[in-house]
């Protein structure tokens, strides 16, 4: 069965259950009422994840979490405002990119992979430079798991009245974030990561009175939030075809999701996961990269084994012959490999994963296991 359908260990796609699989077996009209109903319900259930029914829109996007985070900054940071990017990970700096390409200024503050960006060091720098408009944060930087501290650095930015867009890509749905409690323009995630739907759909939290003031902003007539969401408003339909497959999913993932327990109980699955990862790991003498006080319970990067026998390329074709798959490190001084905690798996799972590395290792005649 493992080797027809491998568990997927990675930060998304990841392993969808057999009911997220089954409802992509109707074809929906785009324009069709019963479509338009399921997609008003979508974003009436995400809404209440954050508790944002009162203060924001949720607007879906057709396309990746990307699409959704250009979106987001191309919709709600105005043609002359600036954008302080936070980076301590590949994806502060695919955020950046964004900005770059947009022709939207900005600056960049970069600490260490395994360092947090702290509210102090925002702080100082919304002080140092009143020309900032935004700040963009990634809250769990999906290239190492570490895990920003987003309360505290959003009540600075709000102390400083500027404006938050979070990337909450790895995070939304998994570890709590009150809407009403913590002040944000923005909060950006997709549909194939803590929810378990499958990708193909981003979708964004905006402030209301931000997206309504937003008109004219957009670089890009498919990413235009505000217009996406003025012509949902108006008409219960999408712009433009929408994902139908992927809505369908996703609803029906929200359904397991609530009956689950919500975000309690996904966040004490994920951590469940994450602890018999990080605890068989050690046994193997395999070192994580973060220190734990800093680890989500999203996605673990290990660091790779030392012996020259190691190869990369050659451990994931092997650990994927036995059913399941990693996922490369993104870091560029040490050599890395990440596993993620996410998807419909158990702590069950994620010990199998690991006596499938031993194995593995052992057969590679690598050394430090």
């Amino acid at each position: 069965m493992h080797t027809a359908a491998p568990i997927l260990l990675t930060p998304g796609p990841l392993t969808t259950s057999a009911r997220t699989r089954q409802a992509m077996m109707v074809d929906w009209g785009s324009w069709d009422e019963r479509f338009n109903q399921l997609t008003a319900s979508l974003c009436e259930q995400l809404l209440a994840i954050i508790n944002g029914a009162s203060s924001h829109h949720c607007v879906p996007l057709q396309g990746s979490g990307t699409f959704a985070v250009e979106a987001a900054i191309g919709t709600l940071v105005p043609r002359d405002g600036k954008v302080l990017v936070l980076i301590n990970g590949a994806y502060g700096k695919r955020v950046a990119k964004i900005c770059e390409v947009l022709g939207r200024r900005f600056s960049t503050f970069e600490t260490a992979e395994d360092q947090p960006t702290t509210a102090a060091d925002v702080e100082r720098l919304l002080k140092a430079d009143p020309g900032i408009t935004h700040v963009a944060l990634i809250h769990c930087e999906t290239s190492t798991g570490i895990l920003n501290p987003l309360p505290e650095i959003a009540e600075v930015i709000a102390r400083q009245g500027k404006r938050l867009i979070i990337d909450a890509m790895s995070s939304f749905g998994a570890l709590p974030v009150d809407a009403q409690k913590v002040p944000f323009d923005a909060l950006i995630a997709a549909s194939g990561k803590c929810l378990e739907g499958v990708p193909g759909m981003g979708f964004v939290f905006a402030r209301k009175a931000s997206l309504a003031q937003a008109a004219g902003n957009a670089h890009s007539l498919a990413m235009d939030l505000q217009d996406q969401h003025a012509y949902m408003a108006k008409t219960g339909q999408w712009r433009f075809t929408p994902p139908t497959h992927v809505v369908a999913a996703l609803h029906e993932a929200l359904l397991q999701y609530h009956e689950e327990g919500g975000l309690p109980a996904r966040h004490q699955r994920y951590a469940n996961n994450c602890q018999t990862l990080l605890a068989g790991m050690a046994t193997l003498g395999i070192r994580s990269f973060l220190p734990e006080a800093i680890q989500a319970p999203i996605i673990v990067t290990f660091h790779a084994p030392k012996d020259p026998r190691y190869q990369f390329k050659e451990f994931y074709e092997r650990v994927k012959a036995k059913g399941f798959i990693l996922y490369p490190g993104k870091l560029t001084q040490v050599e890395t490999f990440r596993v993620g905690c996410i998807g419909h798996v158990t702590h069950v799972d994620m010990q199998a994963a690991v006596d499938a590395v031993a194995q593995v290792l052992q057969d590679m005649e690598v050394l430090d296991i």
